[in-house]
């Protein structure tokens, strides 16, 4: 028998009749529960069987294969299928999407396909994971599936989608949900324009692009964006190209007032989750399949919500003044009770 004390020898009485039932130490089971649970928390810490392996060797003295390992963290597969067909919220006034990317073996060859994550935030302010979702056709049909999904799931309205110029993802919402406002991320735009700045200059170019996207209004952050090009055009030209290809999506955030430009202006709660599941496909190289894929990115996203906020979600700081605006802008859509 494995356990955390390491190996113990069971000797179970035998009745006449065979009616005997251990309580503690079920018949036939090899291991006790917690042994399980070791697993499965090793696992989801982003582990790879190998290192779950010795572990247990090294420490509870378990000799315990991968296959045994694989099997015990199969049993999250059905919780896994209730999680992602759950019933949602009738509406979220704010939805943000991001990815993160995978190496998944597909048709024996490993590929890179990209994980994608929804948040949705909820009337109190509460952040949901709504869904995980591997990319496995072209955008436009996946991202149809994935609105209809949430749709399916009971989504009724969406206020404002905020996601990264994801292809496909802003013709998909309008289908479903016409009414909604699609919203580039503006980190990632900045993000994306630092890519090609050299660290020297990184300071000096950060506070030219925060006149852009703090500028009062589109008139405004238009000027910003001529003296950023005056300044750092020359010598950073594909920092001025990533503003201009993302400015007809980033541009409506500038219609709002500050109290929501705060809630709106970024993914950062999708880019602090994905920063941790980064760590844990980084450990595993490349996943056997998409279920694969799906099961540690669960498991992970499982023991990061556990520590903020559990079933009930994170706050959003700031969200009553948010709220507030939000009713103002979007008339007759948020409930007021």
């Amino acid at each position: 028998m494995s356990t955390t004390n390491g190996p113990v020898e069971v000797s179970v009485p035998r009745g006449r009749n065979g009616s005997f039932e251990p309580a503690i130490v079920p018949k036939r089971a090899r291991r006790l529960g917690n042994i399980d649970e070791v697993i499965l928390s090793l696992y989801s810490r982003g582990m790879t069987t190998r290192d779950i392996e010795s572990h247990l060797r090294e420490v509870y003295g378990v000799n315990a294969s991968r296959e045994l390992i694989s099997n015990v963290t199969e049993v999250v597969t059905d919780e896994i299928a209730l999680w992602q067909s759950r019933p949602l919220d009738e509406m979220y006034p704010i939805l943000y999407v991001d990815g993160l990317r995978l190496r998944v073996k597909d048709k024996g060859v490993v590929t890179t396909k990209v994980g994608y994550l929804a948040v949705g935030v909820d009337v109190e302010g509460r952040k949901h994971a709504l869904g995980l979702w591997i990319a496995d056709t072209e955008a436009a049909k996946f991202w149809a599936k994935v609105v209809t999904d949430l749709r399916n799931r009971g989504v009724k309205d969406i206020l404002i989608a905020c996601c990264d110029g994801l292809t496909g993802l802003p013709d998909a919402i309008r289908s479903v949900f016409p009414d909604t406002g699609i919203q580039t991320c503006v980190v990632h735009v900045i993000r994306n324009a630092m890519r090609f700045i050299s660290y020297r200059d990184r300071k000096k170019v950060a506070a030219g692009m925060r006149e852009i996207y703090t500028a009062p209004t589109l008139e405004a952050a238009e000027i910003a964006l001529k003296n950023f090009d005056k300044e750092f055009g020359t010598q950073y030209p594909a920092a001025i190209q990533v503003w201009r290809h993302a400015w007809n999506d980033f541009t409506p955030f500038l219609d709002y007032p500050a109290e929501l430009r705060r809630v709106v202006y970024t993914t950062n709660l999708i880019e602090n989750i994905n920063f941790q599941l980064r760590k844990l496909t980084k450990n595993s190289g490349h996943f056997d399949s998409d279920t694969a894929a799906i099961k540690l990115l669960y498991l992970g996203l499982r023991n990061i919500t556990s520590h903020r906020g559990g079933p009930s979600g994170t706050g959003t700081w700031g969200w009553k003044q948010a709220l507030n605006t939000l009713v103002t802008l979007f008339p007759n859509r948020i409930p007021l009770h």
